[in-house]
C-alpha cells in the first residue's frame, strides 16, 4: 500500500471534506433546476387540461369537444416548439379525438395510474409527461381526455447541467487538492524545522533547541514541550556526568588510602602494634569503600523500582528499635541519650526494606552529627489520617543555604569544618528518592549549632504503591 506523506495526506483530506460539500450544493442546485423545470410542464398541463374541460359542450344534441381553432394552434399542430399532445377517448377507453401533431402516434392510457396525477412515460422514442383526466357533460361521463408534453428540451438542459457539475465537480477537486497541497506544504514548514532540527540532535550536542514559531499555536507547544523534554535530558545527562565524576572520586580515595598504606608497610619491617594499627586502618577504609558501594548499588536499583516495590505490613515501632539496636555501639561510644516515644502501635502497609533504609540513613545520620553526650528525640504519633515520625537531634546542624543541596549526591555540608565525621554524601540522596517512591511526605529543617529535625508523614495504613 503506497504510504501518502503528511502534506498530501492533508491535502487529501481537505478535497474529500470540500468535495463533499461541493457535491451536496450541486446536488442541491440539480433539485433545484428539476423541480422548477417539471413545476413549468405540470402547470402548463394543467392549464390545458382545464381549458379542454370548459370547451366541452352539447349543440343540437351533438357532443363538440373541442373547436377547430384550438386545433389549429400551433402548439396542437406542431412537434418542434413547446408541443402539447391531446388526446380524447370514450367510456371504453377507445381513441374518439386527437391532436393534428400526434400524426400516427397515440398516447396510451396507464390503468395503473390514478386520474388527475402527473407521470413520466414514453411515447414511442419520445420522453413526455402525461395526465389522464375523466370528462364529464351535464353530471354524466363521457370519456376521457389525456394531456401530455414532450421532455425533450427538460431533458436536454437537465443532462446538460448534470454534465456540466460533473465535470466542474472533477476540475474543481483537482484544483483544490493542489491548493491545499501548496498551503499544507507551507502549514507544516515548522514540521520540517523541528526534523531538521532534531536530526542534528545527539547525546553529545544537547545544546540545540527548536526555534519557537511565531503564531502560537499547536506547533508553537508541540516545539515548547520537546524543548522542555531536551532540557530535562541535557539535566539528567549532566546529572549522570557529574555523578558518575563524583562516584569515580570517591571510589578512588579510599582505594589511594588503602594503597599508600599498604606501600609505606612493606618498605621497610615494622613492629606487631604498627602494623596491626596500619591494618585495622585499611579495613576501615574497606569497609567505608564497601558501604560506598552498597550506597551506589541501592542508588542505582531505584531507577526503575516501583514494580518492584514489595507491599506488606511494616511495624514501625519495631524498625526504629532495630535501627537504634543497629548503631548502640556509636550510641555508647558518643554517650548520647536516646528518647524513643511512641503512643502505641504503628503500623503501614510499603515496602519493608526501602522503609529499614529511609529510618536507618535519618537516624545514623542524627547520630553521627550529634556532638558528644548530645541528645536525639524519636517520636511516633498519629495526626488525623496520618503517621508522623519526628526524629530531632542536638546537633552540628546544616546551613540554611545547604538545605536544598545536601539531596545531591556526595554532597556534604560541613565536611571541610569536621573532616573526622566520615560518610559519603549518599544517605539523603537516597532517602529523598525512596520517599518520592513510596509517597511519603519528607520535610527537613536545621539550624546550625542548635541541631536538625526530620519529619516523615506515612499515610495511615499505606496502600497506594
Amino acid at each position: 500500500m503506497v504510504q501518502l506523506s503528511f502534506k498530501n495526506r492533508i491535502a487529501l483530506n481537505y478535497i474529500i471534506t470540500t468535495g463533499l460539500l461541493i457535491l451536496v450544493v450541486f446536488s442541491v442546485i440539480y433539485s433545484i433546476v428539476k423541480h422548477t423545470v417539471y413545476n413549468h410542464i405540470d402547470e402548463k398541463i394543467k392549464v390545458e387540461i382545464q381549458n379542454h374541460q370548459e370547451e366541452i359542450k352539447e349543440v343540437d344534441g351533438k357532443v363538440i369537444l373541442i373547436d377547430e381553432e384550438e386545433w389549429n394552434e400551433r402548439e396542437h399542430n406542431t412537434v418542434d416548439v413547446n408541443p402539447v399532445f391531446v388526446e380524447f377517448l370514450d367510456v371504453n377507453k377507445k381513441i374518439i379525438e386527437k391532436a393534428p401533431n400526434l400524426k400516427t402516434q397515440t398516447l396510451k392510457f396507464n390503468d395503473s395510474v390514478e386520474d388527475f396525477e402527473l407521470f413520466d412515460t414514453k411515447m414511442g422514442d419520445h420522453a413526455i409527461r402525461q395526465i389522464q383526466v375523466p370528462l364529464y357533460l351535464k353530471s354524466k361521463q363521457i370519456g376521457y381526455v389525456i394531456v401530455a408534453m414532450s421532455l425533450a428540451d427538460s431533458k436536454m438542459v437537465l443532462n446538460n447541467l448534470f454534465d456540466i457539475m460533473s465535470l466542474s465537480f472533477l476540475g474543481i477537486l483537482l484544483l483544490l487538492f493542489f491548493i491545499a497541497r501548496f498551503f499544507a506544504g507551507r502549514s507544516i514548514k515548522p514540521i520540517n524545522a523541528i526534523i531538521n532540527t532534531s536530526k542534528i540532535i545527539t547525546k553529545d550536542n544537547l545544546k540545540t533547541r527548536i526555534p519557537l514559531p511565531k503564531t502560537r499555536d499547536e506547533l508553537y507547544t508541540l516545539s515548547k514541550t520537546i524543548n522542555n523534554l531536551l532540557n530535562r535530558i541535557e539535566d539528567a545527562i549532566e546529572r549522570e556526568k557529574q555523578f558518575t565524576s563524583d562516584a569515580s572520586h570517591e571510589l578512588r580515595t579510599p582505594l589511594t588510602v588503602i594503597k599508600g598504606t599498604l606501600e609505606v608497610l612493606i618498605r621497610k619491617p615494622r613492629d606487631n602494634k604498627e602494623y596491626e594499627e596500619k591494618i585495622n586502618y585499611c579495613i576501615k577504609e574497606v569497609d567505608h569503600l564497601n558501604m560506598l558501594v552498597d550506597q551506589l548499588l541501592l542508588m542505582a536499583r531505584f531507577e526503575n523500582q516501583k514494580k518492584n516495590i514489595i507491599t506488606e505490613s511494616v511495624y514501625l515501632n519495631a524498625v526504629i528499635l532495630d535501627v537504634l539496636k543497629l548503631n548502640s555501639e556509636k550510641i555508647k561510644n558518643q554517650n548520647i541519650a536516646i528518647k524513643f516515644d511512641a503512643q502505641e502501635d504503628y503500623y503501614i502497609q510499603s515496602d519493608n526494606f526501602l522503609v529499614i533504609t529511609i529510618l536507618r540513613n535519618i537516624i545514623s545520620n542524627a547520630i553521627k552529627y550529634t556532638n558528644n553526650q548530645g541528645e536525639v528525640n524519636i517520636l511516633l504519633s498519629k495526626e488525623s489520617e496520618k503517621i508522623i515520625c519526628k526524629i530531632s537531634d542536638n546537633g552540628i546542624g546544616i546551613e540554611k543555604h545547604d538545605l536544598e543541596a545536601i539531596f545531591n549526591p556526595f554532597f556534604r555540608s560541613n565536611s571541610t569544618d569536621h573532616p573526622e565525621i566520615k560518610g559519603t554524601g549518599l544517605g539523603l540522596s537516597i532517602v529523598k528518592r525512596i520517599t518520592e517512591l513510596l509517597h511519603i511526605k519528607f520535610k527537613i529543617d536545621s539550624q546550625i549549632g542548635v541541631g536538625t529535625t526530620v519529619v516523615l508523614s506515612f499515610n495511615d495504613n499505606m496502600k497506594s504503591l
